[in-house]
């Protein structure tokens, strides 16, 4: 059985940066073909574009996801959506050396992990991976025991970063951050968390982030990585390293013009990875 390596072993940097290509709506979507990617084709350039542009501007991994599938299925999504992210994901894992991660939107775990070990990518993420969350799909329950052992049945290699209060929705229950977080851990067997805002590009409370690493924190110096999954920039990058993040992902920061369906900006990318390995080195 193949090993999964740890967070931290899958990335050059101490806390790396990891970058979004926010794909445009597949075929099948309803807003396919609307926009400038109005075919297969132009889609799968679209995100080699970005892909390499975030590349080139430092990022240290690259989250591809389905984003422009709205309204999204809850947590299966059709067959012909798995083949195209495979199509792309495979595309990006060719272009890039940086480790690539897989997210299908709202939340297909299984769909995702089986793109990333088709695709030869490192990492998947996962919207609601333990508990009950309610979102504008409707409820959605995590599966962490069904993905867990099809990554054992697929021999894949593929770490699991899992959200806690994933943005876009609301926890059922009465679970505070901290124990979502560590029941995500310790009994999800997640790799990694993330910790986000209320929705895309919102930013993120710092005392989530505060309250997540403690509650992870191990007596051995070792713990789970945290990583911040939403409203982080050049200005509060830092922050979230202070706060106790050991990575980001960043989407909307990095668009051109900050919006976040715009192509990916390389100055943008550089100019926030400058200001995170600054951050990092002043700790």
């Amino acid at each position: 059985m193949t090993a999964t390596p740890s967070v931290p072993d899958l990335f050059d940097a101490d806390r790396p940066v990891l970058g979004m290509v926010h794909l445009p709506p597949l075929p099948g979507a309803p807003d396919f073909g609307d926009g400038e990617a109005d075919d297969r084709q132009a889609v799968r350039t679209r995100a080699l574009e970005d892909a390499r542009r975030l590349e080139a501007g430092g990022v240290d991994g690259i989250v591809v996801e389905n984003f422009g599938d709205a309204p999204f299925y809850p947590e299966d999504v059709p067959k012909h959506v798995v083949a195209e992210l495979t199509a792309v994901a495979t595309s990006l894992t060719d272009a890039v050396d940086v480790p690539v991660g897989v997210n299908v939107l709202r939340n297909d775990a299984e769909a995702a992990l089986s793109i990333a070990a088709a695709a030869d990518a490192d990492f998947v993420r996962v919207n609601v991976h333990v508990g009950t969350a309610a979102t504008d799909q409707g409820v959605i329950e995590g599966r962490a025991h069904e993905t867990l052992r099809l990554r054992d049945r697929l021999d894949a290699a593929v770490a699991i970063l899992a959200d806690v209060h994933v943005k876009h929705a609301r926890p059922i229950g009465e679970r505070d951050i901290e124990r979502a977080a560590l029941e995500t851990v310790e009994r999800g067997k997640a790799d990694g968390v993330i910790v986000s805002g209320s929705g895309t590009g919102a930013e993120t409370r710092v005392a989530d982030i505060e309250r997540v690493a403690d509650v992870l924190a191990d007596p051995d110096g070792e713990r789970a990585s945290v990583f911040v999954g939403s409203g982080v920039t050049t200005e509060t990058v830092g922050d979230c390293f202070a706060a106790g993040a050991d990575g980001v992902i960043v989407g909307t920061a990095l668009k051109r013009g900050g919006e976040t369906t715009a192509p990916v900006s390389e100055e943008r990318v550089a100019d926030l990875v400058d200001a995170a390995r600054a951050a990092d080195a002043s700790d």
